[in-house]
Order: C-alpha cells, then sequence, then structure tokens
C-alpha cells in the first residue's frame, strides 16, 4: 500500500468524509475553485494522487496536468459526462462515482416537479395576492392518481420514482432497453416501443444518462407525439432535451407544462426564454442537493478514494460502456393490477 496520497478537493467535502481520510492518514487538499483551469493549477502544484470532483469538467487537459501522479478520480453523484472518460484511460486514473447517494433526493425532485406542475402552483402563487378567489377557483388544477407515468431510464433514480408512483395510484410505464423486464420494479409496464411512452404518458420523467442515443431525444417529433395535456419532466440531464423545441412547444399548446431541474447550460444564461414560461419551472439542478444526499454522496466518494488508496477492488467504478452496440432487451412485463381510474377511492 502505497503511503501519503494526497486528495485534492476542488468543492468542499463533508465533516465525516475528511474524517475518514484523515483517520486514515491521507492528505486532504482544498483546492482554489471548481472551474476546469483552478483544478488544471492545482494539479500541477500538488500533483495529487486522487481527486473528488462536483461539477468541475474533467478533460484531457485537466488528466495532462495531472500526470503521472493522479490514480484516482471520484466523481460526487451519479453523472459522470462531464468527466473524459478515454483521456482517464489513456492516462492510467481509475474513475469512481457514487450512483446510490443521491437517487432518492433526485427522485423526490422529480415528484416535486410533478405536483408543482400538476396543481398549476406557478399560477397560484402568481395570482394569491391580485384575485385570492380567482387563483382559488379558476386555477385549473389535477391529481396525479389515475394518470399515467412514462419513465425513461429505470435504474437507481427511475425505479425510486416508479414505485413511489405506484403508490401514488398512478398508472406507471417504464422504458430501459438495456435492463430485463425481471428487474424492473413490480406493479410497472414494461414497453420496448419508446414512442409508446411519449404518445401515452400524461407524464413523461427522464432518468436517462447523456449518451449518444438520449441526446437530444426529447425533441420536436417526440413532444408533437405527447398528449396537449401531458408534461415534461427531467431530472436527469440537460442534453436530453432540445431547449428550442421544447420552448416552442410549451407556448403554442403542444404540451401543457415542464418541470426541469437540469438544463442544457449550467450555470443559466440569462436569456434563457424558457425562464419566463408561466408552465414551465426550473430548479438549479439541485436534485442531489438535500443536506442526505449530500452528506452520503461525500461519504461514498471518500470511501471510493480509501478503497484505491488501500488496493481493494471499488465497489463503485464508472462503466465504461458503448450504448451503441449495448446489449438490449425486447421482454416486456404487463402489471397485475387493475389500472387506477378517476372514480377510484
Amino acid at each position: 500500500m502505497e503511503m501519503g496520497w494526497k486528495v485534492l478537493l476542488p468543492q468542499e467535502l463533508k465533516p465525516d468524509a475528511r474524517k475518514l481520510l484523515e483517520d486514515h492518514g491521507l492528505t486532504l487538499i482544498d483546492g482554489r475553485g471548481f472551474e476546469t483551469e483552478d483544478v488544471i493549477a492545482d494539479m500541477k502544484e500538488h500533483q495529487p494522487d486522487a481527486i473528488i470532483v462536483r461539477i468541475t469538467k474533467m478533460t484531457r487537459a485537466v488528466f495532462e496536468a495531472a500526470a503521472p501522479n493522479l490514480k484516482c478520480l471520484v466523481r460526487h453523484g451519479a453523472g459522470y459526462d462531464a468527466v473524459d472518460l478515454e483521456a482517464a484511460k489513456e492516462f492510467g486514473v481509475k474513475c469512481l462515482y457514487a450512483p446510490v447517494a443521491n437517487s432518492t433526493s433526485v427522485c423526490e425532485t422529480a415528484i416535486l416537479h410533478m405536483l408543482f406542475a400538476s396543481f398549476n402552483v406557478k399560477r397560484l402563487q402568481k395570482m394569491l395576492m391580485v384575485d385570492f378567489y380567482d387563483a382559488k377557483l379558476k386555477t385549473e388544477m389535477h391529481t396525479l392518481s389515475g394518470k399515467t407515468l412514462g419513465i425513461i431510464g429505470c435504474g437507481n433514480i427511475g425505479s425510486r420514482v416508479a414505485k413511489r408512483m405506484l403508490a401514488f395510484e398512478m398508472n406507471v410505464m417504464c422504458y430501459d432497453p438495456y435492463k430485463p423486464a425481471k428487474d424492473f420494479p413490480d406493479g410497472v409496464e414494461v414497453v420496448r416501443d419508446l414512442d409508446r411512452i411519449f404518445k401515452e404518458s400524461d407524464f413523461v420523467s427522464l432518468h436517462a444518462p447523456n449518451t449518444v442515443v438520449t441526446r437530444n431525444m426529447v425533441n420536436k417529433e417526440t413532444l408533437a407525439m405527447m398528449k396537449p395535456t401531458a408534461f415534461l419532466i427531467n431530472t436527469a440531464r440537460g442534453a436530453l432535451v432540445n431547449e428550442q423545441d421544447l420552448y416552442e412547444a410549451l407556448t403554442t399548446g403542444v404540451i401543457r407544462g415542464a418541470g426541469l431541474d437540469a438544463i442544457a447550460h449550467e450555470p443559466i444564461l440569462p436569456d434563457m426564454p424558457l425562464v419566463d414560461l408561466p408552465n414551465c419551472l426550473i430548479t438549479p439542478h439541485v436534485g442531489g442537493n438535500s443536506q442526505e444526499a449530500a452528506l452520503r454522496a461525500s461519504y461514498h466518494a471518500a470511501l471510493g478514494v480509501l478503497e484505491m488508496y488501500e488496493g481493494k477492488e471499488p465497489t463503485w467504478p464508472i462503466p465504461y460502456i458503448d450504448y451503441a452496440t449495448a446489449q438490449t432487451y425486447d421482454d416486456v412485463k404487463i402489471p397485475d393490477r387493475k389500472p387506477a381510474g378517476i372514480y377510484d377511492y
């Protein structure tokens, strides 16, 4: 076991996670900032053995600056599209992540957006002090019970959303071609035709990674398939949605509304047209930022560094998947339950 590993932290690590690493003899370096240029400067100055990153774009230039010392990179969360995995592999850097640390928090954020949209909270807030009874009596609101939820991507987060929304008495359809039907939650309908998700759902909720297959999957054509009363929910990655096409769909009545916790450009651009729409709620990618999720992500990230330091097989290595050629499944599963209806109790 190598001694004296240095771990670069471009952003804070929670106290329990810091203590775990320091108690095992690792030296923590608090970086000068999380911008890529800051991390490159810290890499050159400190030559760390490991880095725990949140939102920093880990480009080839970072790995070049980190060579030859950097051995391990851990993503403080589930997404890893900001990491140049090919460059990491070329420079011999093992990449890990924390795929289950924030799953519940992101799941609850998706539910927040569904409830916010279905109860038209933006209008309620706007009209509350203008005309109380207009807000109370003339705001169109809907229950989630009896509606159909279409989930795209049924991994750690999508599965949690499915289970919880079944308890809301929603009819849940799931699409994930990389997962056998037996591994989907009980009570959902497993579909293999993506068009059905867009055509039949009252809510389409995105829980897929940003890949060559999913990028811009929500666009003019797929939005046109949706019901005019439907909502789009995106708590995954902004790149999955063509935002100009979504803007046109929201302003012309193609769909009723949208809830976005992930947008294409972060931080948000001041002239982003979606911001001002009454039927679109945008939150600043906070799905994984609950206090509980942050604590878990910090600790899981620290565990990953410690496993590498001690020469153990890491629990959560980032998978190297070629989604264009990955194995897909075509088996289906029909739920053994009566679909919820408007008059059900």
